[in-house]
Parts: C-alpha cells; structure tokens; sequence
C-alpha cells in the first residue's frame, strides 16, 4: 500500500515538473502522450427508513432486512431509521497508453478508492485496489473484402464482463444485486470482427467478491476447483446507437475438499477422513441492450443466474445427496462424497436517461428466486421428509436464503455543471419473505433439538411477506 501511495505522489509531483520545463522536454512529451491522470472527490449522503443489508459504510445498498418482532411481538426491530454521510469512494487512477512495439499496442490501468480498512460504518479509511490491468492489441487485421479486425487482451484486475453495463443510477452499487456486480482477476479478449461484431472469451478468478459454500463466502472453492470461471460473448452494435451483447458465464468450484468416508472394516464398516470429489458447475447466461439518440439513452439486462452469488446476485446452492443410508451401502463402502443442485433465479433491470446540465434518470428491477431444478437433501426423519435443513444450502452472503422475490424503483435527477455534479436519488427496495417450517425433534436422551426447514426446492413459501426501505440518497461529486 506504500508503494501505492509513492507511485501517486511521483506522478502528482510530475505535473510541474513538466509544467516548468521546454516544451521539447522528454519528461512532458511521455506525460502528455502516454498518461492521462483521473479522478473524484464523491460525497454520499444516505437516509433508510429501515434496518438494511448494505456494506462500504453503508453506502453500497443491497435490500431490507425481514421483520424481526421483539418478545411480546408489539414491535418490528428492524423497522428504525438511520442516516450517514461519507467521502471514501473518492477515487484515483491514471490511464497508460499509446505505447507501440512493431505492430502490437500496450495499455495499462490503475485504479484506487478508500473503502479498505474501513469496519462497518467507522474506522479509518484507506487505499484499496479497484482495478490493475495491462491491455495488448493488434489493429487493422485483414478480414478480407475491406472489412478489418482487431484483437485486444486484458490481464489483470478488472471488470466482470457481465457487469460491465450498469442502469441509469448516481448510487454506489450501480443496480446492485438486479445487476451483477464483481472487479475481479482475469484473462479477456476482445476480437472485433468488422464494424458489428465482437467476440469476447475470458478466463476469470475470485478474490474480493466469491463463491458460498460450507466455509461461507470463500476464494477456496474455485482454488480447489482449480478451475476458473469460463465467460463467452458477442457483441452487436450499429451505427445508428443500438447494441446488443449476450454471453454466458460458467462455473465449476469444489465445496469441500475432504469428507468423511464409510468403508468395510471386518463385519462392519469405519468411518475416516479421505480427500473427496465434491464439484458443482453452473452456467449463467445474460442478455443486454442498449438504445441512444442525443441525449437520450435505455439500457436493460437480464440475467437467468444459477450459483451466481460470486457476482453478488441473490443466488447460492445446496446439497442435493449426501450418501447411501445405512442399508443401502455397497460392498466397498461411501467415498465420502456429496452432489449438489444450484439455485436458480432470475434479475432484471431496465433504465432510461435524458439530458446533459440537467439530467433525470429512472431505474426499474425485479429479481424472482425460482429454486432449485431438482430437490436438495432432505431432512432424513420421518416426519419431516419433504423439508431441507437451512445449513444445507448456501446462499450470497448479501441476502436471505427465504428471499422469494424483490423489486426497486429508483428515480434520479442530476445538475451537471462543468467537473461539478449534484443529485437527489429516491430508492424505492422491497423484499418478499417466506417463513421457515420450525420443527422440533425429541431425540433419543429426551432432549430436544429444533430445526429450520424449507421445501426441498429451496423456497421459503409460508407466510409470504413484504418489506419495504425508502433510501432517499444525495451525491456531491467534483471530478477532475
């Protein structure tokens, strides 16, 4: 982080340096042709009317909370206003460019804000990375006929493809969890083939935003997994403002890397920890377009997520069988390993955008969990054989597995004058709950243990409720 820290005042400190030399000086000729330096001072200002899940000082809004009743049920605890104001998502960055090497072109970003260190809303703030990539291209491949091609690669820290569309929004999770959102390590390329088309394929990892499973939010999954995240796409684009983009995402993690096995041992059978072959693969496809006329602008996205929760989508996994019982177990035994079925669900959002000085903005979304395509495991005693116990199933570390649906509505109106920005924001968030089925168990030494169930498709479906948070959001942003 020092380091990081130097690098920016070297840079800073290169202004005027190049400011009082010729205009022939080497030093200004490199900074003016090959770095271009960005970046804000960004305050929030942010008003709940109720208990929410949100990160970065709050800042960064997912949904409302479920009702939670105090002991005589006269009271809804999470139904309490809060306020908070905060400048650490000004940022930092410099762009690299124009660097040539016979035919192949060279680029680079970094990017920096000051969320890290930061615990819950307080603390002190400090440098974090955002993004770090380095791009190499070729331009004017031949194709044929006049058409040209071009091929760019990007290494590094950046964007996840599916994210990179965002809605019409001032806020800073920019349609978060409607939209995917994730910075990420990957390997990306982009090849343009001729003025509408452009084929995207990219290797990508974990790091900041990851994967649920037994440990909670985790890199560990795909590390052991040892497999990264597979993404394809096209893009179609027009001269006359439309694109389109639609691409598919692929998953393969390991849950667990060791399990217990069941094996013959003489007349019976023993039981020892073994390395097992836990994995699950999901595919998440998503469709994006995009409409703009002078100063008018629509966006829309919608994504069919299954385990998509890497992305902060509301979405997970579970078990689907966890061993042979007891009589069904084969000669040789249980290797130890479990089978799962991920959650589906489905988000959407649509936005529209017009003006300039003034400009207002409006922002929709609605995210429908479907469950899951086959059942989970269910809970193995006999009065409760259609149900699933909770901590089988693995859901975003940013939402409720008993989430059934959601919505925002999000009104925008900005003053853009000059480097200066101002803006009101109305977020409107409601969340459907559903109860789990509570069921107590008398076990063998009279004592009792209580269970959280839901249906075996991983939907809490009784009692379905709503909740809603009224975010009333304004933004003051210097750019320069």
């Amino acid at each position: 982080m020092k380091r990081l820290l130097i690098i920016f005042a070297v840079m800073a400190s290169s202004f005027p340096l190049a400011a009082g030399t010729s205009e022939d000086s080497p030093l200004k000729k490199e900074m003016e042709n090959h770095f271009k330096f960005y970046g804000f001072v960004r305050n929030f200002f942010a008003f709940d009317t109720r208990e929410s899940v949100s990160s970065l000082g709050d800042l960064f809004y997912y949904l409302p909370k479920d009702v939670a009743m105090n002991e005589d049920g006269s009271q809804d605890l999470n139904a309490r206003t809060s306020f908070r104001f905060l400048a650490l998502t000004s940022r930092l960055g410099v762009d690299v460019y124009g660097y040539r090497i016979g035919r192949t072109d060279f680029g680079a970003k970094v990017e920096t804000d000051f969320y890290a260190g930061l615990t819950g809303v307080s603390g002190t703030a400090q440098l974090r990375l955002r993004q770090a990539y380095m791009t190499i291209g070729w331009n004017d491949l031949c194709m044929g006929d006049e058409n040209k091609a071009s091929v760019s690669l990007k290494l590094g820290q950046a964007w996840h493809p599916m994210a990179a569309d965002q809605p019409h929004v001032l806020a800073l999770e920019t349609g978060t969890p409607f939209n995917p959102f994730s910075r990420t390590p990957q390997v990306l390329m982009d090849a343009s083939l001729g003025r509408h088309f452009i084929l995207s394929a990219g290797a990508i990892w974990q790091m900041q935003y990851q994967s649920a499973g037994p440990e909670g939010a985790s890199a560990n999954y795909i590390k052991y997994g040892c497999t990264p995240e597979g993404y394809l796409g096209v893009t179609f684009r027009t001269g006359g403002g439309f694109l389109a983009k639609a691409g598919v995402s692929v998953l393969s993690i390991k849950p667990r890397s060791t399990g217990t096995g069941t094996y013959r041992d003489g007349d019976g059978y023993s039981q020892r920890t073994v390395k097992v072959s836990d994995r699950i693969t999901t595919a998440s496809p998503y469709l994006y377009l995009q409409y703009r006329k002078g100063k008018f602008e629509a966006k829309a996205k919608t994504v069919f997520s299954q385990a998509g929760e890497h992305m902060n989508l509301m979405s997970g996994y579970g078990i689907s069988w966890m061993g042979p019982a007891p009589a069904e177990m084969d000669a040789a035994g249980y290797d130890g390993h479990y089978e799962y079925v991920p959650l589906r669900a489905s988000s959407t959002w649509a936005s529209v955008s017009y003006g300039r000085k003034w400009q207002v903005m409006l922002m929709g979304g609605y995210i429908r969990n479907l469950g899951s395509a086959k059942p989970f495991v269910t809970d193995l005693t006999e009065q409760n054989t259609d149900y699933v116990e909770t901590s089988h199933v693995y859901f975003s570390k940013n939402g409720f597995s008993n989430l059934n649906s959601m919505w925002r509505v999000v009104p925008t109106i900005a003053c853009n004058v000059g480097k200066f920005t101002l803006a009101l924001e109305w977020n409107v968030t409601s969340a459907q709950y559903g109860e789990y089925k509570e069921v107590e168990t008398l076990q063998d030494d009279k004592s009792v243990v209580r269970q959280y169930l839901y249906a075996d498709t991983g939907l809490a479906s009784d009692n379905l409720h709503w909740v809603t948070n009224h975010r009333i959001q304004m933004m003051v942003r210097f750019t320069f």
